[in-house]
């Protein structure tokens, strides 16, 4: 008999520990760039999750292959005048909200949900696609920043990518997802989008802080 095995999820639909490949492949399967991997034991998964997939990696890099790792580049200190975004997911799915702060002072300036049946992922992309409508509206040059490439991509493409079931629980989500999708397709905005690099400076302040 095969031994049971446990999947972690570091970069995916939703990312987390699994513990059936068909799980798994649900978060991966369709995902740019998807980081994920088995682990015999659930301890060791909830180890390597918990430590993040950069950390996995030096981990179980040979003493050889570290000494020849480039010099780490310095990513310099994050831009305060600016507004922050971020979201929380409690369960997968389940509720859903999100927020932007500004920077500088850590006030918040928007607040959605929380919202049944969401995605950490969707609440990431209507908090940025959110944050941009509030400042063209406020004629705002400030940066916007997230922790989220998935948003950053969805944005881009002005497409949400969710693989989430539309049900009459999650509808106020996804007329969210269709105002979020319009908006894009109908405004151009020169507001700067920023990755907010979580390893170097923390967890983003728009953060809801139940990690």
């Amino acid at each position: 008999m095969s031994r049971n095995k446990y999947y972690v999820v570091w970069k995916g639909l939703n990312p987390g520990v699994y513990d059936s490949w068909e799980e798994c492949k649900k978060q991966v399967e369709g995902q740019e760039a998807a980081k994920y991997k088995a682990f015999p034991s659930r301890l060791e998964a909830d180890d390597a999750f918990g430590k993040g997939h950069a950390a996995y990696l030096k981990k179980t890099a040979s003493a050889k292959a570290s000494s020849n790792f480039p010099p780490k580049t310095a990513i310099g200190k994050p831009n305060a005048e600016s507004i922050a975004v971020d979201a929380a997911c409690s369960g997968n799915p389940g509720n859903m909200e999100y927020r932007g702060v500004y920077v500088a002072t850590g006030k918040e300036l928007f607040h959605v949900g929380p919202l049944k049946q969401g995605t950490n992922n969707i609440g990431e992309f209507l908090a940025l696609v959110h944050g941009l409508a509030l400042l063209k509206k406020n004629n705002s040059r400030l940066p916007i920043y997230t922790d989220s490439v998935n948003a950053m991509k969805w944005v881009k493409n002005k497409k949400s990518k969710t693989l989430l079931e539309r049900k009459p629980v999650n509808e106020p989500i996804f007329n969210l997802i269709e105002r979020a999708e319009k908006w894009l397709r109908e405004n151009e905005y020169t507001t700067p989008i920023l990755k907010w690099e979580t390893g170097e400076w923390g967890e983003i302040p728009a953060d809801f802080g139940r990690k």
